[in-house]
């Protein structure tokens, strides 16, 4: 399991996600998001649809993760500033914030290899990726967060 997989996980949303990742554009954020499907447990491989009967889309479940992070925020006895942090985002899931694990979620995620040499730079990067992430799988984060 990855540790975005723990994310959606302690966030309550379902077992089938989509993973969005920016590709090109430059260094400072931009580019297009593109998804590829991900499922925990069981194969990731499905058969493709018959051409002449595409698949309905899923409905999404929006999933009020504003809420959930600040009732957990209002019972944790630190003061985390998961708003901002990525590290504090995943201390208050309970999740493992050292520098290694941010790399892998960085490297799951798709951060650029330039902002991959400084902390702080993938840190910012990481924070907005994990917000987006979890808007577009129907989490209801407001804009402002997610610029």
């Amino acid at each position: 399991m990855g540790i975005f997989d723990k994310i959606f996980d302690k966030l309550g949303f379902g077992k089938r996600r989509q993973i969005f990742t920016r590709t090109g554009g430059s260094g400072g954020g931009g580019g297009v998001f593109s998804g590829s499907n991900r499922a925990t447990g069981g194969s990731s491989s499905t058969a493709p649809a018959p051409a002449a009967a595409p698949a309905a889309p899923v409905p999404m479940t929006e999933v009020d993760v504003m809420a959930k992070l600040e009732a957990m925020s209002a019972a944790s006895s630190q003061k985390l500033n998961w708003k901002t942090s990525i590290v504090d985002l995943m201390k208050l899931l309970g999740l493992d914030s050292s520098l290694e694990e941010r790399k892998e979620l960085a490297t799951e995620l798709g951060c650029p290899a330039d902002k991959m040499d400084s902390s702080a730079e993938m840190n910012v990067w990481l924070h907005k990726a994990v917000l987006t992430n979890l808007a577009k799988n129907g989490g209801n984060i407001p804009a402002h967060m997610l610029d």
